[in-house]
């Protein structure tokens, strides 16, 4: 998960749908509490463990494909799972699914924070990606079944306020606890909030289902999808350690690529997909998700590196690097509501190339620093990239849902979702190879100077990147090591620049000048 305080389509759920009926007004108030301290646990949690990732590798002595795969491990069921997930509460409940997600959330938090070895943390995070899978929509869910269709704007900007400042204060509180206690702490904070979530949804928020026939699970398409996006993200994160032609790294591309072209296959000839492929044929949601695609692709990838910069590199704390990550989600949320208004006004194209354009002149200007450069370096471009951001995410919700007719609403909103998300897990995949093709090349010029105890020395632990230790007298060796880092921390901003830019290209070449009426 990205430092993004939401995605593109994060509320397009609670817009949609019949209200349970005799809900007063007491009831809704409690409902909306529910919702926000169950998203609130999301997003925290997607924000803290960025800057939670330093200390982890350095107490379980993890490698940076390591770190990759606690970021991952989450991400990647989160991602291929969320539309599972809002089926089933359709189903099921959507009270049931929603504490049966927070359930796991918990669980899986109280074994991450207890985790002893890296594979440990990874296995707890995958399972909390499970949880996360209900929990998310479920939690936008409650809303549209207890909302009617007349109070669900206010009850959505409600939420998106709240969900914003926990989203703000989530690196700042979780750099507070690992400086003062552990990095465990990030993860244990999960628990008495989901007890508060449980215990209000419990006795104070109502069951729904979704009325009428309900489509049948693409069990087939969640299965392939996972597998897919599992072999491509083992298949780009292990071949640098393991070597490109190791056989456990060619199944896994094998596995991948063939499982993803299956998929498409899949949703292609079955009757009722969780991917609609006939809504790509309309340029504007095609466009729309191209250029999504693209802008968390940079935003997922290159917000992995940066925190591991501020703290490995230039010597930050876990606070004073969440303090510097904190305008970003600020700008963000101030603007949401302005820029969702400018597609009104001026159609999406121009906000949309506005947006992605800022975003590209952020990255690059958060790739100017060097090694020895302090807060206020980062501040800019930061700043930059979140005003881009702020500018771009509410117009690229509107032009998804305008271009679609209603009762596509849901598809189109969860896909676009789905694809943010999965946007951010391949790219923190490819990124990982790009970092070791740049870093590893340096890093060998530097070791062969040096006596040829400290140049083994620092080799061996190359696959930690810039958590290398070394003795304290080792003070050249420890500043190539920090060159080698910025050098590759450079073409990763640089790569996110350009692909902003290619968003920015499709908003101009493939997005209506003015947002089309919805059929």
């Amino acid at each position: 998960m990205t430092l993004a305080a939401r995605f593109p389509c994060d509320d397009s759920a609670a817009r949609r749908g019949p209200a349970v009926p005799g809900c007063g007004p007491a009831q809704k108030r409690w409902v909306l509490v529910a919702s926000i301290l169950g998203s609130s646990l999301a997003f925290i949690d997607g924000t803290v463990v960025n800057v939670a990732l330093p200390a982890i590798q350095h107490e379980l002595q993890a490698s940076v494909y390591q770190a990759q795969w606690v970021i991952e491990s989450y991400a990647l069921l989160l991602a291929a799972l969320l539309l599972v997930g809002g089926s089933l509460g359709d189903r099921l409940g959507r009270r049931r699914v929603f504490m049966a997600g927070v359930v796991v959330f918990a669980l899986a938090s109280v074994a991450c924070a207890l985790s002893q070895t890296a594979n440990q943390l990874i296995a707890a995070r995958a399972l909390q990606g499970v949880g996360g899978a209900l929990l998310v929509p479920g939690s936008l869910a409650l809303i549209s079944a207890t909302f009617p269709e007349g109070e669900r704007g206010a009850a959505f900007g409600t939420w998106a306020a709240f969900s914003g400042i926990t989203s703000a204060l989530g690196p700042l509180l979780g750099g507070f606890l690992i400086d003062r206690l552990s990095w465990s702490w990030a993860f244990g904070i999960n628990v008495p909030l989901a007890a508060l979530v449980l215990a209000i949804a419990w006795w104070r928020v109502p069951e729904s289902r979704r009325p009428g026939p309900l489509p049948r699970l693409d069990v087939a398409g969640a299965a392939l999808g996972t597998l897919g996006l599992a072999g491509c993200v083992f298949f780009f994160i292990e071949a640098p350690a393991r070597g490109w032609g190791s056989p456990a790294v060619l199944a896994a591309g094998a596995i991948g690529f063939g499982a993803l072209a299956a998929f498409f296959r899949v949703e292609r000839t079955i009757a009722e997909p969780m991917l609609p492929l006939h809504l790509l044929r309309n340029p504007n949601f095609a466009g729309a998700n191209l250029l999504t695609l693209l802008l968390y692709a940079a935003l997922g990838g290159g917000l992995f590196f940066l925190p591991l910069n501020l703290i490995q590199v230039q010597g930050l704390s876990a606070t004073a690097a969440g303090a510097a990550l904190l305008p970003f989600t600020v700008i963000m949320f101030l603007l949401s509501r302005w820029a969702g208004g400018l597609v009104d006004r001026h159609g999406a194209r121009g906000p949309l190339l506005a947006g992605a354009s800022m975003a590209a002149v952020g990255f690059a200007l958060l790739a100017l620093p060097g090694t020895g450069a302090g807060y206020w370096h980062f501040l800019p471009g930061i700043a930059v990239l979140g005003l881009g951001m702020g500018i771009a995410v509410a117009p690229l919700t509107t032009t998804v849902m305008n271009s679609v007719p209603p009762d596509a609403a849901g598809v189109a909103s969860g896909v676009n979702n789905a694809l943010s998300r999965v946007a951010g897990v391949l790219a923190i995949a490819v990124f990982g190879v790009v970092m070791v093709l740049v870093f590893e090349p340096r890093l060998r010029g530097a070791a062969a100077a040096l006596p040829s105890e400290l140049g083994d020395a620092l080799w061996q632990q190359r696959s930690r990147l810039a958590a290398i230790e070394l003795p304290p007298g080792a003070r050249g060796a420890q500043e190539a090591v920090r060159q080698a880092f910025v050098a590759g921390y450079r073409w990763i901003m640089a790569i996110s620049a350009v692909l902003a830019l290619g968003g920015a290209a499709v908003a101009a070449l493939w997005i209506e000048p003015r947002a089309p009426e919805r059929s």
